[in-house]
């Protein structure tokens, strides 16, 4: 079904499928018995390769003790890169893979799964596959997805999202892939696995899972069997985020925020998402900047800028976070919720607007650094009126903006953008 069908009068709504799933403490030591279980022999294990940490090492030697011959590639980028996916393709056909194991967050996940279309159609290229359900071949290589963060959604749902290099080189795309063919054979979260994590990605990757959470709650979806699953992740980071993010050892914490993310990914599976993504896409698209980052700056300004046409939702979404509601109204509880998010973005330290992102105090930012020429004269985000254009322009071509609750034009949507880049939060608490 094409997104323009599920908004047509009488729509026909669609549960979309999601994967078997090991989570809780030390799932991530069954990898090697699962693999063999699925009928993986030589899979290929695809990875940022997690510098600082062990766990790419502990879990490719545990499938090797297991009698598996695992193939690494490590190369996969902070938003993964056609050429990521393309690269991982032919090392897996030169090696006769037969099957996927990412380890890591969206970026390895997304990467693998648009291997996986891309190699059970001989070998296509990826942006190929942009859009809604455009692969024809069912019979994918089986993938097992290994999560290092709370935050992506990825391991569970039926998404993935690709920047397309070879476009106009002034224009650089950042697409989302929706494919029930891309769904993962199993998901393994393990919050012991975040416990390397650090403060900041702790931090950015928790608004990823309230953007997640959020945004098929208001959604014009509506679609009822996701509602529950979105409010309930919203509680989850409400109560564990702070914790999660400044005592990284707490294990209820990082045990909350796992199960946050992964019910909020099935929430949005079928429930949809919404503008705080698209333009965290378009962001990422001009400037490689962090996933998690981008939708933390757009989150209070896309809840205020949907107030209007969604406030009873946003009203009790207050409530997930924790305020106290009692004697407001529905309107007044609304202006909470965006004030509760304020709050939490200021507590766990992240950064309030565009312009503030630099290379030197945000890692997985790689200003000035992309894979095209187009990066290198973009070193510093300006703000300013080309910026906040392309962007604009950019978030009314993106696959998640027909489920945004409110009509979104590149007029009623620049004043939103403009206040990402430069305005001050403050001003939503007035």
């Amino acid at each position: 079904m094409q997104v323009e069908e599920l908004f047509k009068p009488f729509p026909l709504k669609e549960f979309h499928p999601m994967p078997r799933a090991l989570l809780g403490p030390g799932s991530h030591e069954m990898i090697g018995p699962e693999a063999l279980n699925i009928g993986m022999r030589r899979p290929l294990v695809m990875t940022s390769g997690l510098r600082g940490t062990d766990i790419v090492h502990k879990i490719f030697e545990s499938l090797k003790y297991h009698g598996l011959e695992p193939v690494l590639y490590d190369k996969v980028e902070s938003n993964p890169k056609d050429y990521n996916v393309m690269d991982s393709v032919q090392l897996y056909q030169e090696n006769k893979c037969d099957g996927f194991v990412s380890i890591g967050g969206g970026s390895s996940h997304d990467a693998c799964k648009g291997a996986r279309i891309s190699v059970a159609h001989d070998g296509r290229n990826v942006n190929e596959f942009e859009g809604f359900n455009k692969s024809e071949n069912s019979k994918n290589p089986p993938h097992i997805a290994v999560s290092t963060t709370a935050g992506t959604g990825s391991e569970t749902s039926w998404a993935y999202v690709i920047t397309d290099t070879t476009t106009d080189p002034d224009n650089p795309h950042k697409y989302v892939a929706f494919d029930d063919h891309s769904v993962t054979t199993l998901a393994i979260d393990d919050p012991v696995l975040y416990y390397d994590l650090p403060t900041h990605f702790t931090a950015q990757c928790g608004f990823d899972v309230l953007a997640h959470a959020s945004e098929p709650y208001v959604a014009r979806l509506d679609f009822t069997p996701a509602l529950g699953q979105a409010r309930h992740a919203a509680e989850l980071v409400g109560e564990h985020l702070r914790t999660a993010t400044w005592n990284g050892q707490n294990l209820a914490a990082r045990e909350g925020m796992m199960y946050a993310q992964y019910i909020a990914g099935q929430a949005f599976n079928s429930g949809g998402l919404g503008v705080v993504h698209s333009i965290s896409h378009a962001v990422s698209a001009f400037y490689d900047t962090h996933h998690g980052l981008n939708n933390a700056i757009a989150l209070p300004r896309v809840w205020a800028w949907n107030l209007p046409v969604a406030y009873k939702q946003y009203a009790k979404l207050a409530e997930a976070l924790g305020v106290d509601t009692t004697g407001m109204n529905d309107v007044k509880a609304a202006d909470a919720a965006v004030a509760a998010a304020v709050r939490l973005l200021r507590d766990v330290g992240i950064t309030e607007k565009f312009t503030d992102i630099n290379q030197e105090t945000h890692e997985k930012n790689r200003l000035g650094q992309g894979p095209t020429k187009f990066y290198e004269k973009r070193t510093t985000i300006k703000g300013d009126k080309d910026d906040v254009d392309r962007v604009s322009q950019h978030i009314l071509g993106d696959s998640c903006t027909p489920g945004n609750p409110k009509e979104t034009t590149f007029e009623t949507v620049r004043p939103v953008v403009e206040h990402a880049f430069n305005g001050d939060l403050d001003d939503l608490l007035t």
